[in-house]
């Protein structure tokens, strides 16, 4: 029981990798991403999935660019109504916006992203025009939002984000490894896969943790070094 409430405090405390396009490991969304990254003004794009599969990560990489709001739960109020009150500054309004979670937002902050497609297409063909990025749970048509709003959600672009294979995670953990000139450790990676989090940003920072451990304890990198840091996080985390 201790050793999985250590697992899980370490778990919640290890720093996710700060996303990027270029970190976004692929897997079988490779059109996905090309579309993101050509992504133009006046067009909108549409990207759903399971948890892990990928879209905030998309969308929080698109928020680095110039000129993009990202919009997600936590500042969705605010956000929206500043977008709303330079609804007639089309001057100074962002070039692409991101918005994340869709199908967990409010209905006042429905109505408002309602009133943003709106705006989205009438001036998709002229100067003024910007971008949409969202991502929702599911499809357009299986979203638990307002009617109007989900028939605009597949104006555009939609793309199905689909998780990576254990397969495929095994190899983005590998050439992780090689990337920091460490020894390929399939039997820890097997390991990583079988007893930790499915999601394979946690995964990537279990590595990140477990290489920056075994270099403050001058061993080498194993199975019991990976279960002693799991098992004692006190320890490691200071």
């Amino acid at each position: 029981m201790r050793y999985l409430m250590n697992r899980q405090l370490l778990l919640n405390v290890l720093p996710v990798p700060i996303p990027t396009l270029e970190n976004y490991i692929i897997g079988p969304n490779y059109e996905a991403l090309h579309a993101i990254q050509t992504l133009k003004p006046g067009r909108a794009i549409y990207l759903w999935g399971s948890p892990g599969c990928g879209r905030s990560h998309l969308l929080r990489a698109l928020s680095k660019k110039l000129n993009t709001i990202y919009i997600n739960t936590e500042n969705q109020i605010s956000v929206l109504y500043k977008l709303m009150n330079q609804y007639n500054l089309k001057d100074s309004f962002p070039k692409l916006i991101a918005i994340d979670d869709v199908d967990l937002f409010s209905q006042d902050s429905l109505s408002k992203i309602f009133s943003l497609y709106n705006q989205w297409y009438d001036l998709s063909a002229t100067k003024y025009a910007f971008s949409l990025a969202v991502s929702g749970k599911s499809s357009p048509l299986y979203l638990s939002i307002r009617e109007d709003l989900r028939t605009r959600l597949a104006w555009d672009l939609v793309f199905q984000l689909k998780p990576l294979s254990d397969s495929e995670k095994s190899e983005a953990l590998a050439a992780q490894t090689a990337e920091r000139g460490l020894q390929k450790k399939p039997e820890v990676i097997n390991w990583m896969l079988t007893h930790y989090d499915r999601d394979i940003r946690k995964l990537m920072a279990l590595l990140d943790a477990l290489d920056r451990y075994s270099l403050s304890t001058g061993r080498h990198i194993t199975i019991p070094l990976l279960r002693s840091m799991l098992a004692n996080p006190e320890l490691y985390i200071l």
